[in-house]
């Protein structure tokens, strides 16, 4: 039997599909399909060590499809073996020839990109925004180093798209870490979606790059069947970080597909009818060896051996902290809320070792080095540099892999990876991510270190349904250390993502070990008859002074701590009611947050109302102390009082 031979046909098999799935949809992308026809072959007939059946088992090897436009030839492969597929884990069935006619339509599980959440569980995460299939094949394998797992992650990477910085960061942290299990496999055809690729991705360039970076590269012929071969044979036995340069042809098979002008555009008519043709050809080119009775042999995953993740209850945030030795911070009753975050996630980390910990360089700021500093969860903190788009990244891989990944640096920093995490969120991530140095009250820093439209953008997903069908983000801002070490808790509990933010400043105690937190609820802290004011983060402290104020003047007001959007609306909007319809919000961010969620609350309930916003309407400067910031921005008690006065129309 030819092992060469019945690659070219699989390869050329997987080619006639993609062209003709793609016709059928009107749309995807055939000739960066037929590019990797060889390797995609070689991988999922041989190569890889899985089960069609169990697409999804712990154990399994996994292909990471960084270039997720080229999905057509992973789907070609996937029918032709007849790997089980479907939304509902259990009721899925053996994918067909004729699923691939469904391709890119609404009631498909073949999604125009890859997507486990959207009935592939082949796959671990959604890719297609490009640059960041690498991360998450470097959390993957993170976690299969902590599961004692020897399983091996491949990933295919366009040329093109190692333009994007977050391919470095990830080749950076694959040779920091030491993660010889990674393969990342450069698809290098030399073209992008207008034109060839710069120079600079150039098959020679790359390969030169990643020897200076520390990879063992094998540069191949990526449609060679014997070099692909070999490379994979090479790696199952590397100890030390190896890369592939694999030179392809995009459109290979079909000359008449190759070069730009087919990029994300499917073949049909008469165009059609000659690439299969083309294809016809091809074959009888390379394949006359094949016997009737060739056939791959795929090798089965290992048996799973569940590790223990011992799951227990949290002490309280008192225990915790005389258990580290810090009675006397507790007994001060002012402590961050950002070091409150990083005793709870010490103490979560004792009691549930599915938890593990990603930081950028700053843990000694968020606190999240008290994780990292305790022997029992040291080896599950993961120390990612300045590179958080990879963080995010590594975290969807680790999530992928059944851990609960928490996720610190500076609010302001998650910018910088907003990108990837909507990708992590259409993934059904189960991302934890703690901003801290939130909001004006950082002061001295200015605002290129803090964090202002952050709540209006995660406030987006918190509008909408996952796929889970709970809300896409709850945002957190708890107000004192108790709120902050309880949410902990709480957000590790939950299945889906949650971005919580945290503070420099020291905070006093505004509850205690009795007050219960949880996600989509509020906090009264006092009851008025004439508004209410809704405050989250410190600007509850600011309004608990203002109340003192408000109460000489002779105005009654309830205040209340929103430490949680989205919220329940119609508990507000009673006590809104109650006084009268009228409220005032308050945050230390720019608009589109709190103020906007009770805004939408109000005109969604047809109630009469008056509604005063209070946030940040300025671009900031560097202050010593948060009460110059807050004065700078408008936002002090007086302003307070002020701006309540002119909603009730009292002097």
């Amino acid at each position: 039997m030819s092992f060469e031979a019945a690659v070219h046909a699989q390869a050329l098999e997987i080619d006639r599909l993609a062209l003709e799935m793609t016709a059928a949809a009107g749309s995807g992308h055939p000739s960066s399909s037929m590019g990797i026809g060889h390797l995609v072959t070689v991988l999922l007939f041989h190569t890889m060590r899985w089960s069609p059946d169990y697409p999804d088992y712990p154990t399994s090897d996994r292909l990471v499809l960084s270039e997720g436009h080229a999905v057509p030839a992973v789907y070609a492969a996937l029918a032709k073996l007849g790997v089980m597929f479907g939304k509902d884990p259990n009721a899925r069935r053996k994918m067909t020839i004729d699923d691939l006619k469904t391709l890119r339509s609404a009631n498909s599980d073949l999604d125009g990109h890859p997507n486990p959440m959207e009935g592939m569980p082949f796959f671990d995460s959604a890719t297609g925004s490009l640059g960041q299939g690498l991360s998450v094949a470097a959390g993957l394998a993170e976690a299969a180093k902590l599961d004692g797992l020897d399983k091996r992650i491949y990933c295919i990477i366009g040329d093109g798209e190692c333009r994007e910085g977050q391919i470095t960061e990830a080749l950076d942290y694959i040779i920091d870490h030491k993660l010889h299990t990674v393969l990342p496999i450069f698809n290098c055809n030399e073209y992008g979606q207008s034109d060839r690729v710069s120079g600079q991705q150039s098959a020679d360039r790359m390969a030169a790059r990643l020897i200076a970076m520390g990879f063992e590269v094998k540069d191949i012929d990526g449609h060679n069947p014997n070099q692909i071969k070999s490379a994979f044979d090479a790696f199952a036995k590397t100890t030390k970080p190896m890369a592939l340069i694999a030179r392809t042809v995009k459109g290979w098979g079909a000359e008449s597909m190759q070069g730009a002008s087919w990029h994300g555009k499917p073949a049909t008519g008469d165009a059609l009818k000659k690439a299969l043709a083309e294809l016809d050809q091809k074959r009888m080119e390379l394949t006359s060896s094949l016997g009737q009775g060739d056939a791959f042999t795929i090798e089965p995953p290992a048996d799973m051996n569940t590790p223990d993740v011992a799951v227990g209850d949290m002490p309280t945030l008192g225990e915790a902290m005389k258990s580290m030795d810090m009675e006397s911070l507790y007994q001060s009753g002012v402590i961050a809320t950002r070091r409150a975050y990083g005793i709870a996630l010490r103490a979560l980390g004792k009691v549930n070792k599915k938890v593990v910990a990603l930081d950028a360089d700053v843990s000694n700021s968020t606190f999240s080095d008290m994780f990292k500093k305790d022997s029992g969860s040291a080896d599950r903190f993961f120390e990612c540099k300045i590179a958080e788009q990879n963080m995010v990244g590594v975290a969807t891989g680790l999530s992928a892999a059944g851990k609960v990944p928490f996720v610190s640096t500076f609010a302001k920093f998650f910018n910088r990876a907003y990108d990837q995490i909507e990708m992590a969120l259409y993934s059904g991530a189960n991302l934890k991510l703690v901003g801290s140095h939130a909001g004006i009250t950082l002061g001295s820093d200015g605002p290129s270190q803090m964090s202002m439209p952050d709540i209006a953008w995660f406030r987006a997903f918190a509008t909408m349904k996952d796929h889970r069908g709970n809300p896409g983000f709850y945002i957190l801002q708890p107000s004192d250390a108790f709120a902050a070490y309880a949410l902990v808790g709480v957000m590790a509990e939950y299945e889906g993502c949650c971005y919580m933010r945290t503070l420099r400043a020291d905070t006093e105690f505004l509850y205690s070990e009795k007050d219960v937190f949880n996600l989509g609820g509020f906090q009264t802290l006092a009851e008025g008859k004439d508004l209410v004011i809704a405050a989250s983060g410190y600007m509850v402290h600011e309004a608990n002074k203002a109340l003192d104020l408000l109460d000489k003047a002779g105005i009654s007001a309830t205040l209340l701590d929103m430490y949680s959007l989205p919220f329940d609306s119609d508990g507000v909007l009673d006590l809104i009611n109650q006084a009268g319809g009228n409220v005032l919000t308050l945050e230390d961010n720019f608009g589109g947050g709190l103020g906007s969620a009770i805004a939408d609350a109000l005109t969604e309930s047809g109630d009469s109302f008056k509604h005063k916003q209070m946030f940040v309407k300025r671009i900031p400067k560097s202050a010593k102390t948060p009460d110059e910031m807050l004065k700078m921005c408008g936002l002090t008690a007086t302003d307070i009082v002020k701006e309540t006065k002119k909603l009730l129309g009292v002097d």
